[in-house]
């Protein structure tokens, strides 16, 4: 035992600390890891792959290490080979393609075909996953979905068989629209429809996987005789589906080593299941627990910040995250006036940066991340896209600019004008816009149009307005245009309306718009802003593919997860961003953007920085309730406003409809209080509970204010 370490420290002077040695120890029976960030998780397991080998004998082809993603498997591939060249390679892979392997092995079994509708297999015939989506949307809706609709149906799907939910149920489970869970039902349908004959989708592979080892021994006892160890990474993330294949793989020896973080959890809309790992000793009674709790990247200030952060969520295992490392510098918390002077702070530090390869730029959406794209872009400062988001070069909104503008350079295109006319806040309908299209017209379209169909005298007043609007925009700039448009052609009043109708987030979309006149406001002609936006896709595909030296990286705080950087900018860090409306108003949501937003703070090395701002299309922002929390972890006690636990005035009346109930309260609820007024829960203990009003953070009597019911709820 002490043997191999000691070889191991003068072989590849890796010295593990004694957690670590114990993970590589304890190599029988269940073992649940728990790791820190920047604990050397990977490190730890590849020596423990290394042990089983070289001190217990274990054939190299009896061990399994399954992984989150391709790119981790061919990492962890990489680090053994050049840890322990000498021995044959283990297999890594990730789950899906295990799931691939056995459910090829039980189609075939059952004589039946098969075929992905994922993965741009080449030569292709049948149709792929989202053609399939996109027409039962259609024939459901009776329109068109957007991408972000079809996308959100993708993932609803995603997280149903993920999650093992029966299709009797689908319909009952709420969906991103009305009629998710029916489009869900008809899309596996259609799948199955050629008797003899699948049509599968990833999530398939898994689902059929874990049945086919559930009810079919023979092929069950030929994959679990494959392997006498098994190790799982990042198993945080991982579904109850994938967990269900491993319990069916170990179900004889029980050799599992599943190496996690529950505050690293992050995919739940995905189907990932954290409960899984918080009962794990329910699955597995006599399993080992053991926390790598040593943080070996950041800095005193991030360690310490970020564990006192983390520690405000309750569904966790507690932990101690600590580090030897030593004080760099404080933790960099500012807010701007809006999101251009944030971009131009950001972007002035950046040109000071001579390792940029070694800072990121970090954000919840990947819509933050267009503005920094064209800036960098013209400034020439290299960077690479974790996440390519060309979608937002496709989007309807962009496509619909286009549309105004092409427009003013033909006015006599109806083909145009047809695909404006129900942006325009004029409401009309389609059958008016297919009456016009089909009845021969020739000059301006505004007029072709009235000319044409029957319309109310205020739509022939837009109208109107609308034609002169269009002669003023050969001589404007692209940025007047786009606001023309927004206003004077009333295309905002018709976005709003549009995202009232189908539940779209409307600050979501002025943020689109708010991108593409800051895009506009750097050319001077149409043309120009139409060959920018061309440029900037290609720049976008190019820092995904082919980044150059030295450059910064942008990421959403998901794709971020097991990178690590000396500098990290966290920008957008405002309340409907981090946390989102829909998290504010569910605790375990709270929690996942809570952990979603620790991750990012655990990137950084050196330097950290929590920015925000204070205006955005004319509204004011508040920070983002973790940005305050962060505040005041960094806040020194004598600068602290926390009052000493308060026992309630009793002369106060009790008001009937207050909260009296501990199981009404939950953290992040937003209250008031009869006395201190509107205030937001930040911790509810057994015997109090912090209340933040304003700047002001109360401890009070939680008996006493549910005894004088001196809360009631508030919207947010």
């Amino acid at each position: 035992m002490t043997d191999f370490f000691n070889r191991k420290m003068n072989e590849l002077h890796i010295q593990l600390n004694d957690v670590q040695k114990s993970a590589v120890l304890q190599t029988e029976g269940p073992l649940l890891l728990l790791a820190c960030p920047g604990s050397g998780k990977t490190t730890t397991m590849i020596m423990r792959i290394g042990y089983l080998i070289e001190e217990k004998k274990v054939d190299p082809k009896r061990i399994k290490a399954i992984t989150f993603s391709r790119a981790s498997a061919r990492d962890m591939t990489e680090r053994f080979k050049r840890f322990f060249p000498q021995h044959d390679p283990i297999d890594f892979s990730t789950i899906h393609s295990l799931a691939y392997s056995i459910t090829r092995t039980y189609l075939n079994k059952t004589r039946t075909g098969f075929e992905l509708i994922e993965g741009g297999g080449k030569g292709k015939q049948s149709p792929t996953k989202s053609m399939l989506l996109k027409a039962l949307y259609k024939e459901t809706l009776k329109e068109d979905g957007t991408e972000e609709e079809l996308a959100s149906l993708s993932t609803f799907i995603s997280f149903l068989k993920n999650r093992m939910i029966p299709f009797k149920e689908w319909e009952q489970v709420p969906g991103p629209f009305d009629n998710a869970g029916s489009i869900a039902l008809k899309y596996e349908q259609q799948k199955s429809k050629t008797v003899g004959h699948l049509l599968l989708d990833f999530d398939d592979m898994l689902s059929i996987a874990e049945q086919a080892l559930r009810i079919d021994e023979q092929l069950a006892e030929r994959f679990r005789s494959r392997y006498d160890y098994i190790l799982t990474d990042e198993s945080q993330d991982t579904s109850l589906v994938q967990h269900r294949i491993v319990e069916h793989l170990v179900a004889h020896h029980g050799n599992l080593c599943v190496v996690a973080d529950d505050d690293q959890s992050i995919y739940t809309w995905r189907g990932a299941d954290p409960a899984y790992l918080l009962d794990f000793k329910k699955v597995y009674p006599d399993a080992e627990l053991l926390m790598m709790e040593q943080n070996y990247r950041s800095s005193k200030e991030i360690v310490d910040t970020a564990a006192k952060f983390i520690k405000r969520n309750r569904h966790r295992y507690a932990k101690e995250m600590r580090t030897d490392n030593r004080e760099v510098g404080p933790i960099f918390i500012k807010q701007y006036e809006d999101p251009k002077q944030l971009l131009e702070y950001v972007t002035y530090e950046l040109l000071d940066e001579e390792n940029l390869s070694e800072v990121a730029i970090l954000f919840r959406n990947n819509s933050s991340s267009t503005m920094y794209v064209n800036e960098l872009h013209r400034r020439g400062i290299p960077f690479y896209m974790k996440d390519a988001d060309d979608k937002f070069f496709s989007h309807w909104i962009v496509e619909d600019i286009l549309n105004f503008m092409r427009l003013s350079f033909n006015d006599e295109r109806k083909d145009v004008f047809s695909k404006v006319a129900m942006k325009m806040n004029l409401f009309i309908s389609r059958k008016m816009l297919t009456e016009f299209l089909t009845t021969p017209t020739s000059g301006n379209v505004f007029d072709a149009f009235k000319d044409s169909v029957q319309l109310k005298s205020s739509q022939i007043d837009k109208l109107n307005d609308y034609k002169v609007a269009y002669t003023k925009i050969p001589t404007m700039r692209p940025a007047q245009v786009i606001r023309m448009i927004r206003y004077e052609l009333e295309y905002e009043e018709a976005l709003k309306s549009r995202a009232a109708k189908f539940g779209y987030r409307i600050d979501q979309l002025l943020g689109i718009l708010d991108t593409l006149e800051g895009i506009a406001s750097q050319v001077r002609t149409m043309v120009d802003f139409a060959t920018r936006l061309k440029e900037l896709e290609e720049a976008v595909q190019q820092a995904k593919f082919n980044p150059p030296d030295n450059a910064l990286t942008l990421s959403t705080f998901h794709s971020a997860k097991g990178l690590e950087f000396r500098r990290v900018f966290m920008i957008d860090l405002v309340k409907g961003i981090i946390p989102s409306e829909e998290d504010e108003n569910d605790p375990l949501l709270m929690e996942e953007a809570r952990r979603l937003f620790y991750v990012g703070m655990t990137r950084a090395k050196d330097r950290l920085e929590l920015l925000s701002y204070q205006k955005q299309n004319g509204k004011t922002k508040e920070d983002s309730r973790f940005v305050n929390e962060v505040r005041g972890i960094l806040m020194k006690p004598e600068e602290q406003k926390v009052e000493k636990l308060t026992k309630a005035n009793l002369s106060i009346p009790m008001d009937p409809d207050g909260i009296h109930n501990r199981n009404e309260l939950s953290e992040g609820m937003h209250v008031n209080h009869r006395v201190f007024g509107k205030g937001v829960v930040q911790e509810i203990g057994e015997e109090d509970i912090r209340i933040q009003f304003g700047e002001n953070e109360k401890r009070l009597s939680l008996e006493t204010i549910l005894l004088r019911r001196l809360l009631k709820l508030v919207e947010s």
